[in-house]
């Protein structure tokens, strides 16, 4: 298993390279936040344009099939009832109304959905509440070493480390 860096986890590493795991991983954490609230914010459009699209099919039910529903079903109702043909008008007509109606409230259902989602508010605020956690973050105190317990650089450092090998390689850069 290794980190995103591909060191070994477990493995010392160093402050750069903490450094850029770090940045690497908020990068990829502010890539998904965005890519959540692009994909919140299709739902609430989705939502939307069915709500419109359900208010507007009600709308052209009661103007389109008005004409021809009424004079249908008013003529239906009279061959049936025998009642005066002005009333068989009347319940056709409230027969399409009563269509609207309900295509209208399924659009306000709709409607309702997405106005209560708060999908980009909620990513909006959790990117707000990550930053503020960076803003915070302090290093890990390190324990401080007396005099005494720190080892001479000869010893510390592999033979191939040593301050000799090191002003040698410094002269050879430059």
């Amino acid at each position: 298993m290794s980190a995103p860096d591909g060191t070994p986890v477990g493995a010392e590493r160093s402050i750069g390279q903490l450094f850029a795991s770090a940045t690497t991983e908020l990068s990829a954490l502010v890539h998904d936040e965005i890519a959540l609230a692009k994909a919140q914010l299709k739902q609430d459009v989705k939502r939307g344009a069915i709500s419109g699209g359900a208010f507007s099919v009600a709308g052209a039910v009661l103007v389109f099939s008005l004409p021809m529903l009424n004079f249908a079903l008013a003529y239906g109702i009279r061959t049936w009832s025998d009642w005066n043909l002005a009333l068989c008008f009347l319940l056709s007509f409230a027969a399409n109304v009563l269509i609207a109606v309900v295509l209208a409230l399924v659009g306000v259902a709709f409607a309702k959905k997405a106005k209560k989602s708060q999908g980009p508010q909620k990513v909006a605020a959790s990117v707000k509440e990550t930053a503020g956690v960076l803003q915070n973050a302090k290093p890990h105190p390190r324990p401080e070493l007396s005099k005494d317990q720190v080892p001479p650089l000869d010893r510390a450092l592999p033979q191939d480390r040593a301050p000799q090998a090191i002003e040698a390689v410094a002269r050879s850069s430059s």
